[in-house]
């Protein structure tokens, strides 16, 4: 999922459009728009399907104003459906408004249950809902102090945003799990889940939102409210390794210079006897690059991806992953025939892909197949908005290297380690690992749960 919002922008809609063209790559099941005119008249529109499909030149014209929030999200199978799709727009006596967010609160149950018994309803699951709904249960504060009671209630990693009539509320979690970066445009201003949408529009990047904090965006400028004092920098590492385009700044560092950075540390950790090195589309052709520099092979383009099928790893379904694989990737025969092949990928969650791919490499006449993995084997499952909540999807969490190596298919399975994760983005000591180290960064889940 993604996040993205506009303030002080004449024509607000087509920019967000392009804002959630750009972070297409975060979800491909469904989008939605809020905007509001100077007169705080309010307009939305969302649906099922790509940001192309659900908005055309008439829906555009349709949503005026110079404030606006969009999201793109993609669906799993607890909380798919147009139901959830966001942002959800609310009516209340103070002023109408909308959410947006990306992640997930993982106290939302007992947040839910607390909202009921005083008599709260529910029309959808969404983590959006129940802000909402903090946010209202305190009528008679200043908004802000809603936002930052509310925000105070909620755990997890998440990243909102909050549009009134005049003004935006930017949040982010306080352990800075999720991105959230702002950026300027003309006189007025950009909030994005990643920065590649800022080059789109001709935004600048400005700052990152700080764990912890909400940024408040109207005709007074920027102002910035702490909601928590405790605050950490652990963002998820599978933005810099799966998530974000390599075009994008995460917390300062840049997505493609972290994936070779990694594969480089990658064949210093793991070096293979081969002939060639191949990446697998998209997120770890750069990882592949800089494991073919440190290693001295030649780096070849062995797999072409269509580039009209989305990310198999955030479809809905098992089903359709396993479909997905089929058609998204192809082996090139003259590359990889009678060749060794390093392949390198970003990581292995379910196993579904590699396996794959492997024997595709296999039948367009690779000799052998050595997998190079540029993340730490995936032990545990994620509760911050990653769609693996269960071990027993995973590949490895049950498994030994030995074990994972034979199922998939390999020759050879090797991981980056953990300390190289982090080492490989300059001047960070810190990232969420717990997908891999099983240490969680909050206090409600523990490896053994």
């Amino acid at each position: 999922m993604s996040v993205f919002g506009v303030f002080g922008v004449k024509d607000a809609a087509p920019n967000i459009y392009y804002g959630l063209h750009a972070l297409q790559h975060r979800g491909q099941e469904g989008a939605g728009m809020v905007t509001f005119d100077s007169e705080g008249n309010a307009f939305r529109h969302k649906a099922l399907g790509l940001v192309s499909e659900v908005f055309d030149t008439d829906t555009l014209k349709s949503l005026g104003g110079d404030i606006g929030i969009g999201s793109v999200q993609y669906a799993n199978i607890s909380k798919g459906g147009s139901d959830n799709l966001q942002p959800l727009f609310f009516h209340h006596n103070s002023g109408d408004f909308a959410v947006a967010g990306d992640g997930s609160v993982i106290n939302s149950a007992g947040i839910a249950a607390y909202l009921e018994a005083r008599g709260c309803l529910f029309q959808t699951s969404t983590d959006a809902e129940l802000l909402a709904q903090l946010i209202k249960k305190d009528v008679n504060k200043p908004r802000i102090f809603q936002i930052c009671n509310a925000l105070n209630m909620m755990e997890g990693g998440f990243a909102f945003l909050i549009a009134t009539r005049n003004r935006i509320y930017a949040a982010r979690d306080k352990y800075g799990l999720k991105p959230l970066s702002i950026g300027r445009l003309g006189d007025g201003w950009v909030v994005s889940s990643e920065t590649c949408a800022f080059d789109l529009i001709g935004a600048s990047f400005f700052r990152d939102v700080e764990p912890g904090e909400v940024v408040s965006l109207d005709s007074h400028g920027l102002r910035s409210t702490r909601w928590s004092q405790f605050c950490r920098h652990k963002l998820c590492a599978m933005e810099y390794i799966y998530y974000a385009r390599p075009d994008s700044d995460l917390d300062g560092c840049n997505v493609h210079a972290y994936r070779k950075e990694s594969g480089r540390r990658l064949f210093r950790e793991c070096p293979a006897e081969a002939d060639i090195v191949v990446g697998v589309p998209d997120s770890s052709l750069s990882a592949a690059q800089g494991y073919a520099e440190e290693s001295g092979l030649p780096y070849e383009m062995g797999l072409i991806k269509n580039k009209y099928v989305g990310r198999t790893f955030i479809q809905p379904s098992q089903e359709m992953r396993e479909q997905g694989v089929k058609l998204k990737l192809s082996a090139v025969r003259s590359i990889v025939g009678g060749k060794r092949v390093v392949l390198v990928d970003d990581s292995i969650v379910r196993g579904t892909t590699s396996l794959k791919i492997i024997k595709m490499l296999r039948d367009a006449g690779a000799s052998e197949v050595h997998v190079r993995i540029a993340s730490p084997m995936m032990t545990h499952p994620c509760f911050y908005g990653v769609d693996t909540s269960t071990y027993e999807e995973l590949l490895c969490s049950t498994r030994s290297l030995e074990e994972a190596c034979r199922i998939i298919g390999a020759d050879s399975l090797g991981y980056l380690s953990p300390e190289s994760t982090v080492a490989s983005c300059p001047g960070r000591t810190e990232l969420c690992m717990a997908c891999f180290t099983g240490e969680y960064p909050t206090s409600l889940y523990r490896k053994d749960n």
